[in-house]
Protein backbone atom coordinates (compact mmCIF):
# COMPACT_ATOMS: atom_id res chain seq x y z
CA UNK A 1 0.00 0.00 0.00
CA UNK A 2 1.16 3.57 -0.58
CA UNK A 3 0.91 6.64 1.28
CA UNK A 4 -0.77 9.36 -0.23
CA UNK A 5 -0.41 12.84 -1.04
CA UNK A 6 -2.24 16.00 -2.45
CA UNK A 7 -2.38 19.91 -1.64
CA UNK A 8 -4.13 22.75 -3.46
CA UNK A 9 -7.64 21.26 -3.75
CA UNK A 10 -9.13 24.82 -3.33
CA UNK A 11 -12.39 23.43 -2.86
CA UNK A 12 -15.17 25.81 -2.87
CA UNK A 13 -18.42 26.19 -3.89
CA UNK A 14 -17.73 27.19 -6.99
CA UNK A 15 -16.79 24.40 -8.89
CA UNK A 16 -18.69 21.32 -7.27
CA UNK A 17 -17.07 18.96 -9.76
CA UNK A 18 -13.64 19.44 -8.22
CA UNK A 19 -15.51 18.15 -4.32
CA UNK A 20 -17.01 15.68 -6.22
CA UNK A 21 -13.91 14.13 -7.51
CA UNK A 22 -12.14 14.50 -4.12
CA UNK A 23 -14.87 12.58 -2.64
CA UNK A 24 -14.71 9.97 -4.91
CA UNK A 25 -10.84 9.55 -4.52
CA UNK A 26 -11.68 9.47 -0.68
CA UNK A 27 -14.04 6.77 -1.22
CA UNK A 28 -11.71 5.08 -4.17
CA UNK A 29 -8.16 5.00 -3.94
CA UNK A 30 -7.71 6.67 -1.21
CA UNK A 31 -9.20 3.62 1.12
CA UNK A 32 -6.62 1.33 0.13
CA UNK A 33 -4.25 4.03 1.38
CA UNK A 34 -1.36 3.36 4.43
CA UNK A 35 -2.35 7.06 5.24
CA UNK A 36 -3.29 10.33 2.89
CA UNK A 37 -1.56 14.01 3.84
CA UNK A 38 -3.47 17.22 2.80
CA UNK A 39 -0.53 20.01 2.61
CA UNK A 40 -2.84 22.91 3.08
CA UNK A 41 -5.02 24.66 0.65
CA UNK A 42 -7.77 22.14 1.23
CA UNK A 43 -10.47 25.20 0.72
CA UNK A 44 -10.25 27.70 -1.45
CA UNK A 45 -11.33 29.96 1.63
CA UNK A 46 -11.92 28.88 5.49
CA UNK A 47 -13.25 32.23 7.65
CA UNK A 48 -13.12 29.73 10.97
CA UNK A 49 -14.69 26.26 11.56
CA UNK A 50 -18.29 27.74 12.17
CA UNK A 51 -18.77 28.28 8.53
CA UNK A 52 -21.55 26.32 7.70
CA UNK A 53 -20.92 25.95 3.96
CA UNK A 54 -22.25 22.21 2.18
CA UNK A 55 -18.55 21.92 0.93
CA UNK A 56 -17.08 22.28 4.28
CA UNK A 57 -19.95 19.64 5.58
CA UNK A 58 -19.30 17.49 2.46
CA UNK A 59 -15.74 16.85 3.29
CA UNK A 60 -15.56 16.72 6.88
CA UNK A 61 -18.17 13.76 6.46
CA UNK A 62 -15.92 11.90 3.68
CA UNK A 63 -12.39 12.54 5.37
CA UNK A 64 -14.09 11.17 8.75
CA UNK A 65 -15.54 8.24 6.82
CA UNK A 66 -11.89 7.64 5.50
CA UNK A 67 -10.65 7.89 9.16
CA UNK A 68 -12.85 5.63 10.69
CA UNK A 69 -12.39 2.95 8.44
CA UNK A 70 -8.23 3.03 9.60
CA UNK A 71 -6.90 5.12 7.44
CA UNK A 72 -4.96 7.90 9.60
CA UNK A 73 -5.38 11.19 8.04
CA UNK A 74 -2.90 14.31 8.39
CA UNK A 75 -3.34 18.12 7.54
CA UNK A 76 -0.93 21.05 7.44
CA UNK A 77 -2.42 24.69 7.10
CA UNK A 78 -2.00 26.36 3.82
CA UNK A 79 -2.16 29.97 3.33
CA UNK A 80 -5.71 29.57 2.55
CA UNK A 81 -7.08 27.63 5.06
CA UNK A 82 -4.49 28.95 7.79
CA UNK A 83 -7.76 29.43 10.59
CA UNK A 84 -9.13 25.74 10.11
CA UNK A 85 -9.22 24.61 13.77
CA UNK A 86 -9.04 22.31 16.37
CA UNK A 87 -13.25 21.86 15.84
CA UNK A 88 -13.51 21.32 12.69
CA UNK A 89 -10.58 18.45 12.51
CA UNK A 90 -11.86 16.99 15.03
CA UNK A 91 -14.93 16.62 12.89
CA UNK A 92 -13.71 15.17 10.09
CA UNK A 93 -11.14 13.21 12.30
CA UNK A 94 -7.97 14.77 10.88
CA UNK A 95 -4.11 15.11 12.66
CA UNK A 96 -3.00 18.45 12.42
CA UNK A 97 0.77 19.03 10.98
CA UNK A 98 2.64 22.18 11.88
CA UNK A 99 4.59 23.36 9.01
CA UNK A 100 6.82 22.41 8.95
CA UNK A 101 6.69 18.40 9.66
CA UNK A 102 9.70 16.13 9.33
CA UNK A 103 8.33 12.34 9.00
CA UNK A 104 9.83 8.65 8.50
CA UNK A 105 8.59 7.60 5.25
CA UNK A 106 9.74 3.76 4.46
CA UNK A 107 12.86 4.07 6.48
CA UNK A 108 13.91 7.73 5.25
CA UNK A 109 13.22 11.26 6.85
CA UNK A 110 11.17 13.29 4.48
CA UNK A 111 10.05 16.94 5.37
CA UNK A 112 6.58 18.32 4.79
CA UNK A 113 5.67 21.89 3.98
CA UNK A 114 2.88 23.81 2.34
CA UNK A 115 5.66 25.63 0.73
CA UNK A 116 4.82 29.00 0.81
CA UNK A 117 7.73 29.83 3.24
CA UNK A 118 10.26 28.65 0.43
CA UNK A 119 8.78 31.58 -1.48
CA UNK A 120 10.58 34.22 0.27
CA UNK A 121 11.19 36.65 -2.87
CA UNK A 122 7.71 37.05 -2.49
CA UNK A 123 8.39 39.69 0.31
CA UNK A 124 4.62 41.41 0.16
CA UNK A 125 3.03 37.93 0.68
CA UNK A 126 5.53 36.81 3.23
CA UNK A 127 4.46 39.95 5.13
CA UNK A 128 0.53 39.26 4.93
CA UNK A 129 1.35 35.70 5.77
CA UNK A 130 3.33 36.78 9.24
CA UNK A 131 0.45 39.29 10.22
CA UNK A 132 -2.19 36.56 9.44
CA UNK A 133 -0.52 33.93 11.57
CA UNK A 134 -0.15 36.15 14.73
CA UNK A 135 -2.50 34.59 17.56
CA UNK A 136 -3.45 38.18 18.47
CA UNK A 137 -4.69 38.83 14.70
CA UNK A 138 -6.74 35.22 14.57
CA UNK A 139 -8.43 35.97 17.67
CA UNK A 140 -9.49 39.38 16.53
CA UNK A 141 -10.71 38.46 13.37
CA UNK A 142 -12.41 35.21 14.33
CA UNK A 143 -14.17 37.26 16.84
CA UNK A 144 -16.12 39.25 14.23
CA UNK A 145 -19.61 38.37 12.81
CA UNK A 146 -19.22 35.38 10.23
CA UNK A 147 -20.94 38.00 7.34
CA UNK A 148 -17.75 39.99 8.20
CA UNK A 149 -15.20 37.43 8.14
CA UNK A 150 -16.80 36.06 4.64
CA UNK A 151 -16.60 39.57 2.96
CA UNK A 152 -13.06 39.57 3.99
CA UNK A 153 -12.40 37.02 2.49
CA UNK A 154 -13.75 37.86 -1.11
CA UNK A 155 -12.05 40.89 -0.45
CA UNK A 156 -8.51 39.07 -0.04
CA UNK A 157 -9.21 36.68 -2.74
CA UNK A 158 -9.88 39.52 -5.13
CA UNK A 159 -6.90 41.43 -3.86
CA UNK A 160 -4.32 38.06 -4.57
CA UNK A 161 -6.19 37.90 -8.21
CA UNK A 162 -5.52 41.76 -8.79
CA UNK A 163 -1.89 41.30 -7.65
CA UNK A 164 -1.30 38.48 -9.59
CA UNK A 165 -2.43 40.78 -12.59
CA UNK A 166 -0.05 43.28 -12.09
CA UNK A 167 2.94 40.49 -11.99
CA UNK A 168 2.19 38.88 -14.81
CA UNK A 169 1.99 42.45 -16.44
CA UNK A 170 5.17 43.17 -15.18
CA UNK A 171 6.81 39.52 -16.18
CA UNK A 172 7.72 38.53 -12.71
CA UNK A 173 4.90 36.15 -11.70
CA UNK A 174 7.17 32.69 -12.55
CA UNK A 175 9.80 34.10 -10.54
CA UNK A 176 8.51 35.34 -7.54
CA UNK A 177 5.54 33.47 -6.53
CA UNK A 178 8.17 30.26 -6.84
CA UNK A 179 10.59 28.67 -4.15
CA UNK A 180 13.60 30.73 -3.76
CA UNK A 181 16.67 28.20 -4.45
CA UNK A 182 18.41 29.65 -0.97
CA UNK A 183 15.01 29.12 1.00
CA UNK A 184 15.15 25.12 -0.08
CA UNK A 185 18.81 24.61 0.08
CA UNK A 186 18.50 26.12 3.89
CA UNK A 187 15.08 23.93 4.60
CA UNK A 188 17.32 20.52 3.73
CA UNK A 189 20.61 21.96 5.99
CA UNK A 190 18.22 22.42 8.95
CA UNK A 191 16.19 19.45 9.11
CA UNK A 192 18.97 17.23 7.90
CA UNK A 193 16.98 15.11 5.31
CA UNK A 194 17.05 14.54 1.25
CA UNK A 195 13.54 14.74 0.59
CA UNK A 196 11.04 17.39 0.70
CA UNK A 197 7.35 17.12 -0.40
CA UNK A 198 5.39 20.66 -0.56
CA UNK A 199 2.67 22.16 -2.53
CA UNK A 200 1.53 26.22 -2.67
CA UNK A 201 3.54 26.74 -6.20
CA UNK A 202 1.05 24.69 -8.15
CA UNK A 203 3.80 23.90 -10.26
CA UNK A 204 3.65 19.89 -9.91
CA UNK A 205 7.78 18.29 -10.63
CA UNK A 206 9.98 16.02 -9.31
CA UNK A 207 13.59 17.90 -8.85
CA UNK A 208 15.91 15.66 -8.26
CA UNK A 209 19.45 17.49 -7.84
CA UNK A 210 22.67 16.87 -5.84
CA UNK A 211 21.50 13.92 -4.20
CA UNK A 212 18.33 15.53 -2.92
CA UNK A 213 14.66 15.40 -3.86
CA UNK A 214 12.00 18.34 -3.84
CA UNK A 215 8.60 16.89 -4.76
CA UNK A 216 5.89 19.57 -5.51
CA UNK A 217 2.20 18.38 -5.62
CA UNK A 218 -0.14 19.59 -8.65
CA UNK A 219 -3.49 21.73 -7.55
CA UNK A 220 -7.02 20.47 -8.47
CA UNK A 221 -8.16 23.18 -10.47
CA UNK A 222 -9.26 21.56 -13.77
CA UNK A 223 -8.06 17.82 -12.22
CA UNK A 224 -6.53 16.10 -9.05
CA UNK A 225 -3.16 15.66 -8.58
CA UNK A 226 -1.79 12.83 -6.09
CA UNK A 227 1.77 11.66 -4.92
CA UNK A 228 1.79 7.95 -4.03
CA UNK A 229 4.81 6.62 -1.70
CA UNK A 230 5.66 3.00 -0.97
CA UNK A 231 8.79 0.85 -0.91
CA UNK A 232 8.96 1.15 -5.02
CA UNK A 233 9.58 5.01 -4.48
CA UNK A 234 7.32 7.95 -5.47
CA UNK A 235 5.05 8.37 -8.44
CA UNK A 236 3.24 11.97 -9.05
CA UNK A 237 0.32 11.83 -11.52
CA UNK A 238 -2.93 13.65 -12.43
CA UNK A 239 -6.54 11.62 -11.40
Amino acid sequence: MASLFVSDLHLDPARPEITRLFGDFIEGEARGADALYILGDLFEAWVGDDDPSDTGAFVAEKIRALADSGVPVSFMHGNRDFLLGDDYARRAGMKLLTDPTRIDLHGKPVLLMHGDTLCTDDVAYQQFRAQTRDPAWQAGFLSQPLAARLAFAQQARAASQARQGELRHAGTMETITDVSPAAVAAAFEEHGVDTIIHGHTHRPAVHDAGGRRRIVLGDWYEQGSVLRVDGSGYRLSAL
